[in-house]
C-alpha cells in the first residue's frame, strides 16, 4: 500500500476515476485528467473548472464530498486541517497529503501523486517545469521578505516553498531563520530589516499597488500563484518572476 507524503498510508484502488482536490494547485495539477469531480471555492485554475465545490480549504463539506464518492481527496500538510482528513479517512475514504516546502520536493511529490494516488502518468507539463527551473547559479544575491498578511503583518518564514522559490532566482530571505514558518511582525520591524525587497503578492491577502507599496521602500507585486503554487503554474514562473522582481 502507498504512502503519502507525511508518511500515512493511502488505501488508493488500483484505479482511480473519481477525485476531490483540497487545494488550489493541486486542482489545477490534476485538472486535465478528467478524473476531477470536486474541488473548493478557492480552486480558481484552470478557468471555467466546471466541477462540485465543497466549500473551503479550512471549512470543507465533508458531507458532500462524502456523497461525491470520490476514489481518492487530494490534500496539503499546509492547508488542510487533519481533523477534516481524518474524519473522510474514517469514512473509509482514501487520502493522499502532499508536503511540499522546496522545488525539488514539488517535482517528486507531484510524481509521486500522479502515479500511486491518482493512478495516472505524469503530464508532460512537468517536464517542461522541471527544465524551467534548471537554473544556473544567480549571479549577485539580494535580500527579500514576504509578507503575506497584513493587520496584523504576516512574513515567509523558515522551510517554505516560496523561500526556496525566491533562493534560486537570487533572494535570500531574512526571516528563513525564524522558529515560525509564518509568523507575526511588527511593520516597523521589517521596515528597520532594510531588505533589498519587499515581495507583496495577491494571495492569500490581496497586496495591489493602493495596499502595501507604500509601506516599504522598494517593492513589488507579484502573481501569489507564480510564487506559490506548485503546478502547471511553475512552467512559466522563472520568466515572470524574473520580470517582476527585476531580475
Amino acid at each position: 500500500m502507498p504512502s503519502d507524503d507525511t508518511g500515512a498510508e493511502a488505501r488508493v484502488p488500483a484505479e482511480v476515476a473519481r477525485i476531490v482536490s483540497l487545494v488550489p494547485s493541486l486542482t489545477e495539477s490534476v485538472a486535465a485528467t478528467g478524473k476531477l469531480v470536486g474541488a473548493t471555492d478557492w480552486c480558481t485554475h484552470p478557468a471555467g473548472l466546471d466541477v462540485v465545490r465543497v466549500r473551503g480549504t479550512k471549512n470543507p463539506d465533508l458531507d458532500r464530498i462524502r456523497e461525491l464518492r470520490p476514489d481518492v481527496v487530494l490534500a496539503n500538510e499546509e492547508e488542510n486541517r487533519e481533523p477534516d482528513l481524518l474524519a473522510l479517512r474514517e469514512s473509509g475514504i482514501a487520502v493522499w497529503v502532499t508536503r511540499i516546502r522546496t522545488v525539488e520536493e514539488a517535482f517528486t511529490s507531484l510524481a509521486r501523486m500522479f502515479e500511486l494516488a491518482c493512478r495516472t502518468p505524469s503530464p508532460a507539463w512537468l517536464d517542461r517545469a522541471r527544465a524551467a527551473w534548471d537554473l544556473p547559479e544567480p549571479e549577485a544575491r539580494r535580500t527579500v521578505v514576504v509578507p503575506i498578511w497584513r493587520r496584523p503583518w504576516m512574513v515567509v518564514g523558515r522551510d517554505t516553498f516560496t523561500g526556496d522559490v525566491l533562493r534560486r532566482l537570487g533572494f535570500d530571505n531574512l526571516y528563513a531563520g525564524h522558529a515560525e514558518r509564518y509568523p507575526k511582525i511588527p511593520l516597523a520591524e521589517i521596515v528597520a530589516k532594510d531588505p533589498d525587497l519587499v515581495v507583496l503578492p495577491d494571495e492569500p491577502y490581496a497586496f495591489h499597488a493602493q495596499d502595501g507599496p507604500e509601506c516599504f521602500a522598494r517593492s513589488a507585486l507579484v502573481s501569489g500563484r507564480a510564487l506559490t503554487w506548485y503546478g502547471p503554474s511553475m512552467v512559466e514562473a522563472p520568466s515572470l518572476l524574473k520580470g517582476w522582481l527585476g531580475v
